[in-house]
């Protein structure tokens, strides 16, 4: 990517942050036998400290109830990474706030908050699953209404203070109190958005930043989003965030041949419960040419990625690093590639262009 190829484009801010995601997949081990659940969790935590030790800014991980994924309650790994690490950033990928409660997810952030000396910061969302609704008692005919509530409610509890507030879907607050409070006085909050409008303009009006999850075709395609959300917060600095899949190994053959059986397993699974059909190595390898499959060497996916920060004008990368039950050391590497070679070569690139 040349000066002139970047020129046409928005500039990329210059407090430009990387993170990691995982939702926890299930593993296998490197002869292919599966790896429980408890020792996917350990290997989480380890793989976040080696985040903290290559660099890298922010460590997210994700809510799933169902057995292809070992994480259900985030917080509690988040506070395990937060005792274990000194300088990132821990959050969730995402917090399905439709089937959970604010005040108590606000209180556990804020109870992480302190463990990590003010690093953790939410992702709130909707979530691509719905197994929490039946499983907490929650009704899906209220999909909508209980997000928009739920997410009022939360953008209200980053000031701290006694809070009031009467809605739909649960009991008024009448001047209530939060126990603890942060240290720094609120917590980050970002809106987990899969690309409608409807969504972005939610995420504005609530005065919260955006993450962007493009998980399939050309991240240029979401500029249209970015640009929505910026004049709907127009006179104001709020971040926006992407959030896509990939992997790094030391060359490109061997990143896209390592990764494409397991997230052929991942994606085929979820393809069968939604009726798409199966994903071709064609397919596969198209996204990893043009579109959201960020997957190569350092090189590669340092210019893909440097390529989307700068075309969508946004302030933060997370690279969904796991993507089905690839084994942990391949995962490993990868983060290490990605904090050591892959950020320092997309600062690169900007600074050249």
């Amino acid at each position: 990517m040349t000066s002139d190829e970047l020129s046409g484009t928005q500039q990329i801010r210059p407090q430009l942050t990387f993170g990691l995601d995982t939702f926890g997949d299930v593993t296998v081990d490197l002869e292919g036998r599966p790896v429980p659940a408890h020792q996917v969790i350990r290997d989480v935590v380890e793989e976040a400290v080696v985040a903290d030790q290559v660099g890298i800014d922010h460590f997210s991980v994700g809510e799933h109830h169902r057995d292809d994924f070992a994480i259900s309650a985030p917080d509690v790994i988040l506070a395990a990474i937060a005792a274990r690490t000194e300088r990132i950033t821990v959050g969730t990928a995402v917090t399905v706030l439709s089937s959970d409660d604010p005040i108590r997810v606000y209180e556990r952030f804020a109870t992480i908050d302190a463990i990590s000396n003010g690093r953790a910061e939410i992702t709130a969302g909707r979530g691509s699953f719905i197994e929490s609704f039946p499983l907490f008692g929650f009704d899906l005919s209220d999909y909508e209404i209980l997000f928009e509530e739920k997410l009022d409610l939360l953008a209200k509890l980053r000031s701290e203070g006694p809070i009031s507030w009467t809605g739909r879907t649960r009991a008024p607050l009448r001047t209530e109190g939060l126990h603890p409070t942060t240290e720094r006085g609120s917590l980050p909050v970002w809106v987990a958005v899969g690309g409608s409008p409807e969504s972005v303009v939610r995420a504005a009006r609530h005065g919260l930043p955006l993450m962007l999850a493009i998980i399939g075709g050309a991240p240029a395609r979401f500029a249209p989003f970015v640009d929505l959300y910026r004049r709907s917060t127009a006179g104001t600095s709020l971040p926006v965030g992407i959030h896509s899949p990939g992997f790094v190994a030391d060359s490109d053959d061997e990143a896209r041949d390592l990764l494409y059986p397991h997230f052929k397993t991942n994606r085929d699974r979820i393809g069968r419960e939604r009726g798409w059909p199966p994903v071709s190595r064609a397919e596969y390898e198209r996204e990893a040419r043009e579109g959201a499959l960020f997957v190569g060497s350092p090189e590669t996916v340092a210019h893909r990625i440097a390529d989307a920060v700068t075309t969508l004008g946004v302030d933060r990368f997370d690279l969904k690093y796991a993507n089905g039950p690839m084994p942990h050391e391949h995962l490993t590497r990868s983060i290490e590639l990605y904090g050591t070679q892959v950020i320092p070569r997309v600062r690169e690139l900007l600074a050249a262009a």
